[in-house]
Parts: C-alpha cells; structure tokens; sequence
C-alpha cells in the first residue's frame, strides 16, 4: 500500500510543476494583470500623496515595480497611479482597447526601469505581464464606446489648449520673483514640462517655484484624468428601440402580453432590444454605469424566452456589462437563472387587484369608502376612457398637465413606467381623470384636477404608470381615479388592475405580526427609518388599501458583490440618483407640487398620500 501512495506522491510532483509552468487560467489573467497594474498605481499615489513615501523603505522596495515613478514630480506620480488604476479596470473588465494600452505601457515601463535604475527585477516583472497579455489575449474581447474615443480626443485637445494658455499665467503671475528674463520660448517650455510633472528653464526665488511647479501639475493632472475617464468609461448608448423594433415587440404583446403585467413598458424608447434567433421572444434593457439592466420578463412566447436571454447574456459579456433583472415574476427568475446561472432574491410584491372581487363595502373598505364619498360631494367627477377617445384638444390639456404637476425635475421611472402619455401608438392605453369647475379657476388646464394613467396588461387588465394632481386640488385624488378606474373596468373589458410595487412588502408585513423575531424585526426597523426618506412602509399601507392579492417580483444578478453596483444603476435608470452638473444660473424655481407616484421599482408615495394614509 505504501508503494502505490510514494507512486501517487512522485507523480504529482511533476503535475504540480506542469501546473506552474502552464501559468494561470486563461479567465483568470484579465483579475491578475489588473491587480498588478492596481498596485503599483496605489504605490504612485502614496508617493504623490505622502512626501515621506518616497523616502521609506517600502517604496525603496517598489522602485523596481513597471511603473513606479519614484524619482519624478510628485503630480506627474499621482497622474500615473490614476492612469494606472483605470487601466486595471479596464484590463479587469476584459477591455480590448485597455489590453492595448497596456501591451504600449509594460514595455515603456521595462526600458525605463533598465536605463533610469538598472533594474532587472522590475523587467523581468514587466515581462511577465507582458507575456501573459499577449498570450490570453483573446480574453480582452470587451468592446469599447466607440462615441468615447473622439470625445476623450477632443477633451484632451481644449484641455491641453487651455492648461497652457492658463500655465502661462501661473508662469508671469509672479514677475518679480523671475530670475532673470525668461523669453516666450522658455515660458512656453516652461509650461508644458511642468504640465508632465517636470521642472521647467524658468527659475524662482524663494518658494515660488513649488507653487508653480505644483499648479502646472494639478492641470496636466486634470487634463489626463478628464480624457482617461473619457476614454476607459463604460459605454452607454442611446435609445435604440427603432420604429421596427418596436412593430415586433407590439406584435409579440399582442400575442402574450397578457402574461406580464410589466410587458408593456418593454415600449420605452430609451430601451434597447435583443430578439431571440427565431423573433419569438425579446429582452429589453439599458445601459447605466456598466450594468446591463433588463425589466420585467422576456416578452414573448415562454418556449423562446432562453434563445433571447442567450442574446442578453453574449451582449453583456462582449461589452463587459454586469448583467441584472429588475423585477421579474417568480417564472422569469426560475428561466433567468436556469438558463444563465445567476441568482435571483425577492424584491417586494405587486398589488394586484381582481376587479370581480372589488367592492368598497364592509368594513375593511370603511375608509376609502368615505374619502371617496367626501371628495365626490365636493363637486368632483370622474372619467375613464381610452387614449383613442380622448380629443387632440383633451391630450395636449392632459400633457401639460402631467408635467406641470410633476414633483422633481426628473421624469422618473424606468422598469414600471412608460415615460409618455397619449402617444399616436397608445391609443389603446387608459386615461382616468378627475374634474371640478370652480369659479374664478385660472388653471390653464380647465377643471381638470388630477390624472392616472393605465397601459394594457394583454387583452384584459391593464397598469398603473402613473398618477398626477393638481397641489391645489382636495386630498383623496389618487383613492377617488383608482376607485373610478376599478368600477369603469368592467364596462373597458378589463378584469385585473396592477397597482404600484410595494419594495420589502413581506418583510414589513411579517415584521409587525406577534412572534416575528428579533432579526426580522430589526429589518423592518431600518425599512420604517429609510421610509423617512423613500415611502416604503407608505407605499405598502397605500396598496394595501385596496385590498389586492401581492405577486412577488425579484431581481436577477451574477454574483452578491454586484448588488450595490446593480442598485445605483436602478436608482439612476429609476431617475432617483441623476450624475448632472448643478445648474448654477437656473431661474427662480417654480413652487414643488406634491410628488406624483409613478408606477416603478422605487417609486415614492405623494407626501400628501403619506399623510392621508396616517391619518386612516
């Protein structure tokens, strides 16, 4: 027995060896070389950052690093350890044009690390690098923003131009501290070496050359970090739903629109669509901050839905996108991760409500029954029709109306929101409105007071996308159009409403239950807290007061790391985060309406809602 464990051992030696001489996997390179190239930017930084650095014996030790820039100017190090640290994640994210950058770089570093310091190590390590780019090199297929490089061309261009008409500034700002007299050459020479993070001919008394040196620095430095930026960042399209694109996706709605109640806002045209090879099922997304984000389920015939969620996944990989679903059914995450390997965890529920078993007597009904009778006795009235049935004259009443009562200088929502009313191509959507005629009323929309509108949910129910009202108009609005809308459907041919999302539903609910436990009830604490600020607990108790049955809906994602990633990217594609410049000279902004609530992944409930929910 013996024998044959030696034997075993003896043979793995010469495996083990194969192993190491084989390298890394070949998936593996892309993590490694970006790890590499991360630490030596952080060492750049340090050195820039802490003058002592570039002193201590660590950074003694990482002088023979590809890369390190000890003996320079410390901007031009802190410029190098960002331009490096973007590199690694481009190199991390597979990025063809970052392989390319680094396959220049890595034998620069090497020759400067030979002629500057005589070091071997930091050749041989560049080498390796190098070797193993060049090698696994069919792993850096993520294409970039084509849009980018001319833009990140033109920034480098009016910043390059601009740092030197202001480096020349800096340079004669201090006459009297000029030695000697300097001629426009020499300024200009000047200028652009110490935008590189070196010093210039033109000489300084006293301490005013490290003022300039570290003012030319600081705009060389920010001249590469705005064009790297520029040049490595993620891509993000523009709306690509074509007339075509969306001919096909009415044709399938039509056919099974009736499975997902999220279907129809498959129809937005900021969206991009992928079909599946046979045209039978699709996948509509966007692109925010590098995450592929998909809504809803694939629309389609179910037998199709993996032929495009293959479609999905190859674009996410070819880009380098993280891929990730907002708010599937429970069939969709069991195709997704199926089909893909991803995971999926339950977000919250959808309010649905059955109109055959809608009424607004007893006693559980109490409450909305007398909203809804009390601001009826206050003169307001009620319609629900069609898009269709409404005049040209009515629509544009009802557009300006729904953006004027809008809440934020951001349209929001995304996954559940349309993002238009009374479009030529909707007319099969749903309009709910509420009108009271007042005297002396100078609103330029009419006796009009507030809007709900609906898109069809297949041939027999429909969605809230969203609800508006006039801030001057009776508190109960949104409970009197949904009461209208729910008693009109029958009369539309509608048999089921889907209400807003409820985020964390089950949590809150089970959390104020007897005998919930002390985890659960901690979670519902902090849901409670951050509904101070996004109306969780409010937008559940508002649904539930309809009294609807609650369909889970999830999210769909690769990997636990990614879920912060995935959801910044819904906040911003929800338009709850926007990355935009203030508005320095914006006019006098007009007084905030109350915020409507749209029918989204995070929608927010009217703080007047807020308030009549409190108050029942």
């Amino acid at each position: 027995m013996s024998s044959r464990i030696d034997g075993d051992k003896s043979g793995q030696v010469p495996s083990r060896i194969r192993r190491i001489l084989r390298g890394p996997q070949p998936e593996a390179v892309p993590g490694l070389v970006g790890t590499a190239v991360t630490i030596v930017g952080l060492l750049d930084i340090a050195a820039g950052v802490f003058p002592r650095f570039r002193h201590s014996r660590i950074h003694a030790v990482t002088e023979v690093l590809p890369g390190s820039l000890g003996p320079f100017a410390a901007a031009l190090s802190i410029s190098a350890g960002v331009l490096l640290l973007l590199l690694a994640h481009g190199l991390k994210r597979h990025k063809r044009r970052a392989w390319r950058a680094a396959v220049v770089l890595l034998p620069a570093g090497a020759a400067a690390q030979f002629i500057y310091r005589n070091s071997i190590i930091g050749v041989v390590i560049a080498a390796v690098l190098l070797a193993l780019l060049l090698r696994h090199q069919g792993e850096f297929r993520a294409l970039p923003d084509p849009r980018s490089r001319w833009k990140a061309l033109a920034n480098f261009v009016l910043m390059s131009a601009g740092s030197i008409g202001l480096g020349l500034v800096i340079v004669n700002v201090h006459p009297g501290k000029v030695v000697g007299n300097p001629g426009l050459s020499e300024q200009l020479s000047h200028v652009i070496q110490g935008l590189f993070g070196y010093e210039g001919p033109v000489a300084y008394a006293g301490r005013v050359s490290w003022t300039v040196g570290y003012s030319l620095g600081a705009l060389g430095m920010l001249t590469a970090l705005t064009t790297i930026y520029l040049a490595f960042r993620p891509e993000h399209p523009a709306a690509r739903l074509t007339a075509d694109d969306e001919a096909q996706l009415r044709g399938l709605l039509a056919k099974h629109g009736g499975r997902d109640s999220l279907g129809h806002f498959a129809l937005r045209r900021d969206k991009a669509v992928v079909f599946s090879p046979s045209g039978k099922a699709a996948v509509t997304y966007r692109v925010v901050s590098g995450v592929m984000l998909a809504s809803g389920d694939p629309i389609g015939d179910v037998e199709a839905w993996p032929g495009a969620i293959e479609r999905f996944m190859e674009e996410a990989k070819a880009h380098a996108w993280t891929p990730a679903v907002m708010g599937c059914s429970e069939t969709g995450g069991e195709v997704w991760t199926r089909e893909t390997g991803l995971d999926a965890l339950e977000l919250g529920d959808e309010a649905i409500v059955d109109v055959k078993d809608f009424s607004l007597s007893g006693r559980a009904m109490r409450n909305v029954r007398q909203m809804v009778k009390r601001i009826e006795r206050n003169g307001y009235t009620t319609k629900v029709r069609r898009v269709s049935e409404l005049t040209e004259e009515e629509l544009e009443q009802v557009r300006g109306a729904a953006e004027a009562w809008r809440g934020t200088d951001t349209e929001r929502g995304f996954s559940m929101a349309l993002g238009r009313v009374g479009d030529p191509g909707d007319g099969d959507c749903f309009i709910a409105t509420a009108h009271r005629v007042e005297e002396g009323d100078t609103s330029p929309f009419g006796d009009l007071k507030a809007i709900q509108h609906f898109v069809p949910w297949g041939k027999d129910g429909m969605s809230l996308e969203l609800m508006r009202r006039d801030r001057g108009a009776d508190p109960g609005m949104n409970e009197l159009l949904i009461v209208a809308s729910l008693e009109a459907a029958p009369s539309l041919g509608i048999e089921r409403v889907s209400l807003n999302f409820a985020m964390f539903r089950s949590a809150l609910a089970r959390g104020e239950k007897i005998g919930a436990g002390p985890v659960l009830r901690m979670w519902r604490s902090l849901l409670v807290f951050l509904s101070r600020w996004f109306q969780i607990e409010s937008l559940y108790k508002f649904n539930a007061k309809f009294r609807p049955r609650w369909e889970p809906r999830f999210v769909v994602f690769r990997a636990t790391r990614d879920l912060p990633r995935i959801g910044f990217a819904a906040m911003q594609a929800e338009g709850f985060v926007t990355l935009a410049l203030p508005r320095l000279f914006a006019g006098r902004r007009r007084p905030k309406p109350v915020r409507t609530c749209t029918h989204n992944l995070v929608a927010a409930v009217p703080k007047q809602v807020e308030r009549e929910v409190q108050a029942a």
